[in-house]
């Protein structure tokens, strides 16, 4: 279990956002660049907080940039049913409803679309929100809510941290 090492005056004046990444470096650093073994062992060494946070950062992390990052990053994950589980697992176990629901629909909006064209997870790519004029415009709609919760969850998540440091920092002196 790998834990953030800093001082508590850092801990304590870390923004919401910031705290959640500072938390996840040691486990990020470790996974970064390498295969999906590797990350599927680290992972499974954390806690269930510390699981949960970096299964949300790592979806975070990637679909807070764009619209196009957004459906990208969902599309990935969703032809990825254990890395999904985990994404959504993470949000509920920060009891996190509203991005929960949020996730849902999106998934919803695009396998009714794959229904309708007869595609697949695999056929995403983000040019597709170039192409498909109502898929684009479905996406910003999703992706605009995504934004307005997400400071919402990030402070649910810093308070799960704050009350429940020694789960996810060791203090140095």
């Amino acid at each position: 279990m790998a834990l953030a090492v800093m001082s508590k005056n850092e801990f304590d004046s870390l923004e919401d956002e910031r705290l959640s990444l500072a938390c996840m470096e040691p486990t990020f650093s470790q996974i970064r660049a390498k295969d999906m073994a590797v990350k599927a062992k680290v992972i499974s060494e954390l806690s269930e907080g510390q699981r949960a946070l970096c299964m949300f950062k790592a979806f975070y992390g990637h679909a807070k940039n764009s619209e196009m990052e957004y459906y990208g990053w969902i599309t990935h994950l969703l032809q990825n049913p254990d890395m999904w589980a985990g994404v959504m697992n993470g949000i509920s176990f920060f009891g996190d409803k509203e991005m929960s629901r949020l996730l849902e629909e999106t998934k919803e909006v695009l396998e009714t679309r794959n229904r309708r064209l007869g595609l697949e997870w695999k056929d995403a790519v983000i040019t597709d929100l170039d192409r498909d004029k109502e898929l684009n415009a479905g996406v910003e709609q999703l992706y605009r809510r995504f934004q307005q919760i997400s400071p919402a969850s990030l402070k649910t998540i810093a308070v799960h941290i704050r009350a429940n440091a020694d789960e996810f920092v060791r203090f140095e002196e």
